[in-house]
């Protein structure tokens, strides 16, 4: 049996705050770099692949865990020739950052981000694999999947913690976050980036440059990973592929399925589907 070519996505009504995506030949994947508001980490069950992580490259293949803390730009795209296939897992990072306060691995309900972009552990990669084709297999009722969900991340995340930092004083917050609190704001729009520059005291080509050194993507770039953010939000919740074009501000439906794909690595309506 010739395996699927598209990606494969798990999501439940009663478990909102996790899904996951099942890539079984994904030769001709192709990410553009992007984000995700998610904490997300990913198995990979064949091949070889560079996984760029916020300027880092890694080389990653089978028996890999792969782990992105939400906003992390990054982008996974298998080796030439190399067969490639994989789980993602994403989970909302409110929901996580309580069930880990719950069990005494976080201080508080505040997210802390894990320090790791590759997690190589036999034990917890196995068990990732095993859960997630549990999930779609459909085996158990929606309480024994919570249960083991929550299971095994309090399992990975007390193995994390060896690679915590120990200090917890706070970092000075960067001026470019307010630009990309701006684009997040208004990302509907295509308020020029001479516009934005200016508003904020900076010159354009300065912006540009500060912005992608420090998000890893230029400004144009982030509001466009941030539409397709709330694209996938609005699929999600049953609106059609041609009302979320528009209402995200692209100048057409085919603009939107390219851009979409390119960070999703899957159409509009694969990502619906389910």
């Amino acid at each position: 049996m010739t395996p699927l070519t598209h990606p494969q996505f798990w999501r439940h009504q009663d478990l909102p705050f996790v899904e996951i995506r099942q890539v079984l030949d994904g030769r001709n994947v192709c990410y553009s770099p992007h984000s995700h508001k998610e904490w997300s980490i990913g198995a990979i069950v064949e091949g070889k692949s560079d996984f760029l992580c916020e300027g880092r490259q890694n080389q990653v293949s089978r028996g890999d865990l792969v782990l992105m803390n939400p906003d992390a730009v990054h982008a996974c795209n298998p080796q030439q020739g190399s067969p490639w296939a994989y789980y993602m897992m994403h989970l909302d990072t409110p929901w996580l950052a309580s069930q880990l306060h719950h069990a005494k691995l976080l201080p508080s309900n505040e997210w802390h981000p894990t320090q790791l972009d590759v997690l190589r552990d036999s034990r917890l990669y196995t068990e990732f694999v095993r859960l997630c084709e549990g999930f779609f297999a459909g085996k158990h009722g929606t309480e024994e999947m919570q249960h083991q969900l929550e299971t095994y991340l309090v399992a990975i995340f007390s193995r994390l913690q060896e690679h915590q930092p120990n200090t917890s004083m706070p970092l000075a917050r960067n001026r470019l976050y307010d630009v990309a609190d701006y684009l997040d704001q208004h990302c509907f729009e295509d308020t020029p980036i001479e516009q934005i520059s200016a508003q904020f005291s900076y010159s354009s080509g300065y912006l540009v440059r500060a912005f992608k050194r420090h998000f890893n993507l230029t400004p144009h770039a982030y509001r466009l990973n941030r539409r397709v953010q709330l694209g996938q939000v609005a699929i999600k919740q049953g609106e059609t592929i041609a009302d979320v074009a528009q209402a995200l501000g692209f100048s057409d439906q085919a603009h939107f399925q390219r851009t979409f794909k390119q960070r999703v690595a899957a159409t509009p309506h694969q990502y619906r589907q389910k």
